[in-house]
């Protein structure tokens, strides 16, 4: 990499100093400076990341243009805050990125970033004294709020008209819900003045993380860069446990808010804290005096309430009852080790009428595929680990004797690919899983040698787009040994491998401060000799889906890897589910048509299809109440309905307090999450979760259908089983 000179930064310097100022700006923002260790840590990466990325490439002229572009993105995606005379005075630096990671000086990303946040001030700064005028809602005018592929704007003057319309909108919004004038103005000025604070709590690291993460995403969308407190973030959702006090936080009104208690956690088991009360101050060991907390990022108090095992915090508290000025409360509690059980796998039943039965379908739903990697290192016998869970729940569902089993992996992003291999084998027995192909083109074949499967019943597997990675092995491998039935809807489509560098490693850091590269190394192939990179795993039967493949997806991506072929491994299909699919398809389109919610479903994805493809927003007023109050009324009809249902059939009703998280979960409030109060948030989100599974349920029924089949033809059961069949029995 040449070294160039950095003209640019001086013009660059020169217009930050010219930048006209607010004069009713709170307080001036700190210009961020990049530190040593971030300089080092940029270069190490360039170092690993063109040598042995699994696509390799070099760090020149060519990748800093992709790196800008990335970057200037990542700041203002929506091109709100720039102006085209802000992008021209960037445009020397569009060649420059390589030079600023190889001769590591990072200034010129770092004045980018001062620039744009200097931009945002002024621009939050304009939206608040917006506020003291008025807007007129009758004119027929509009606002484009997707403005990703717009121009930028060229003058101060059209970047003013465009936040007025934004501000108009913010307005009308609240407006809408019914909203007093009064209030509106207090709402949104709140907004505007805790966007300001929250861009001055911003450090070095978070630009610096930001920078790093446009130059790994341009080398391929799965690369990443993650800083010390990024890493070990990671770190604690893949082993899902940390030392804490058991309770989930948020920043609400400058305050960490307890939002959850983890059960069973000191937090919980104390009896002195609860949810909505915040914590406002925060000392470390037995009598120590609490320091202020109030203002401080999230990330920032979470790492002093966290700490070793069994030593003592001491927390000043603020009752989620008590005003401002309310009395406090100090308790101390011991950190434990918390087990983050929400991301653990689960079972339920679902019992499901059919024709010939009622069969009990066990549901095992996985977030994520989850390993203590540390403790297994260590030797320790009891490390967590998804497929030790998993075989537990499949020993209890046999004693709970259900007909089929379905593993719910929607929304599952992956983790641990041994784990990936693990659980497989738990339905297939010892055998091939999944293929590796590293980048010198050798191939390696991941198996269980001496696995026995834990469950050979009838399977279903229900996948959505948000399923990748691990999920798609998992499913693609059940698919192509024709073990069960795979459900819903294309997959992410992620057929790559990552693993995880450290960078303080590679440097003989004594402590953690250059942080880590999360990888791609190789390509993963099904045992067919296919992958599901690029094209994901197709369903057998397709469900309903509210997914934008254009949006989502591995496909959504503008350097994502190509789909290519390899030679199948060397695997015996299980069985073949070819005989079976068709009478499933006829069973599932003949109930769903009947399906009420299936068909409101169906008429929900329809609507949100149409409004998706919406890119403005009418400011009339009766123009915006008319549309709201047609989707207000079917949203709160659909949902009143499904919560009467839900009661029994119509037999009880919904209680007002259900009514009300329904209605506030089905409609806009014209508030942003941390604006509506917690009880408010925290009944809409039980709401959402209570509202029966239309998915989930049909889902079921697939299964159940397949049990039907299997159980009333001998010979089927021999084309989808034909180990059990063998044995002479119906697989249970």
């Amino acid at each position: 990499m040449k070294k160039k000179p950095l003209v640019f930064l001086i013009s660059l310097a020169m217009a930050l100093a010219s930048l006209a100022s607010s004069a009713a700006t709170p307080e001036p923002l700190t210009l961020l400076k990049p530190q040593p260790q971030q300089a080092q840590a940029a270069t190490l990466s360039a170092q690993i990341l063109t040598r042995h990325h699994y696509k390799a490439q070099p760090l020149d002229d060519a990748m800093s243009e992709k790196i800008f572009d990335r970057y200037l993105k990542a700041l203002d995606p929506e091109r709100l805050f720039f102006l085209q005379s802000d992008i021209d005075q960037f445009a020397a630096a569009r060649t420059r990125m390589d030079d600023a990671i190889g001769t590591q000086d990072l200034t010129t990303p770092f004045a980018m970033f001062n620039l744009y946040q200097k931009r945002a001030q002024e621009r939050m700064l304009y939206a608040r004294e917006l506020l003291d005028g008025s807007f007129d809602f009758s004119e027929n005018e509009s606002y484009r709020f997707s403005r990703e592929k717009e121009p930028w704007i060229k003058t101060e003057r059209e970047m003013r008209d465009l936040w007025r319309q934004r501000v108009k909108n913010d307005w009308l919004r609240l407006k809408l819900a019914g909203t007093a004038d009064k209030v509106i103005k207090t709402t949104l000025a709140k907004r505007y003045d805790n966007a300001l604070t929250r861009m001055n709590k911003l450090k070095s690291e978070d630009v610096f993380q930001l920078f790093m993460n446009a130059y790994a995403m341009s080398v391929e969308p799965h690369t990443n860069y993650l800083g010390p407190r990024a890493s070990e973030n990671f770190d604690i959702s893949m082993r899902l446990s940390l030392v804490g006090i058991g309770a989930v936080l948020q920043e609400r009104d400058e305050m960490i808010t307890i939002r959850e208690l983890v059960p069973g956690g000191p937090a919980a088991r104390s009896g002195k804290l609860k949810v909505g009360d915040r914590i406002v101050g925060v000392g470390q060991g037995a009598g120590a005096t609490p320091q202020d907390v109030v203002g401080w990022r999230l990330d920032d108090a979470v790492d002093m309430i966290r700490g070793k095992k069994d030593t003592v915090v001491v927390l000043d508290i603020l009752p989620a009852n008590a005003g401002p000025d309310g009395k406090h409360q100090v308790i101390s509690l011991v950190r434990n080790k918390i087990s983050m059980e929400q991301q653990s796998a689960k079972k339920s039943i679902l019992d499901i009428k059919q024709a010939a039965a009622t069969r009990r379908i066990g549901v095992i739903t996985l977030p994520t595929f989850y390993q203590d990697f540390e403790a297994r290192a260590k030797g320790e016998k009891d490390f967590k680990s998804v497929t030790r869970d998993v075989a537990r729940l499949l020993a209890e569902l046999k004693k709970e004797k259900v007909d089929g089993v379905m593993i719910d992996l929607r929304d599952n992003g992956g983790g641990s690919l041994a784990e990936a291999v693990e659980l497989t084998s738990l339905f297939i027995g010892k055998g091939p899983v999944v293929q590796q192909r590293n980048s010198s083109g050798d191939v390696r074949v991941e198996s269980e040698a001496q696995a026995s499967a834990a469950w050979d019943g009838p399977l279903a597997v229900l996948i959505n787009r948000g399923s990748a990675s691990a999920s798609e092995i998992f499913a693609a491998a059940i698919q192509d040994y024709g073990r069960g039935i795979i459900l819903g809807e294309a997959s992410f489509g992620k057929g790559t491998v990552q693993t995880m560098v450290s960078l303080d490693k590679m440097a003989r850091a004594d402590k953690a401060k250059y942080g880590e590269l999360k990888m791609t190394v190789a390509q993963f192939f099904r045992v067919n000799g296919g992958t599901t990179q690029l094209r994901g795993v197709s369903p057998d039967i397709g469900l309903a889906s509210f997914s934008d493949s254009e949006a989502y997806g591995e496909s959504s991506f503008d350097n994502a890897l190509p789909w290519v072929q390899i030679k199948p491994a060397n695997y015996q299909a299980l069985g073949d589910m070819r005989e079976l699919l068709p009478l499933l398809q006829i069973r599932h389109e003949s109930r769903t048509a009947k399906d009420r919610d299936y068909q409101l479903l169906l008429q929900d994805i329809k609507d949100f299809e149409a409004q998706r493809k919406i890119k403005q927003v009418s400011l009339n007023e009766a123009e915006r109440r008319a549309e709201r109050d047609a989707r207000s009324l079917k949203a709160k009809e659909r949902e009143a309905a499904r919560l009467v249902a839900d009661k029994g059939k119509g037999e009880k009703k919904a209680s007002k307090t259900e009514l009300a998280a329904a209605k506030l979960a089905a409609q806009d409030d014209g508030l942003q999450a941390n604006e509506r109060s917690l009880t408010d948030e925290l009944a809409a989100e039980k709401a959402r979760k209570d509202s029966r599974d239309v998915l989930l349920d049909e889902a079921a029924h697939i299964l159940g259908d397949a049990v039907d089949l299997l159980q009333s033809n001998v010979k089927l059961a021999d084309q989808v089983n034909p180990g059990a069949a063998r044995k002479g029995r119906t697989p249970q």
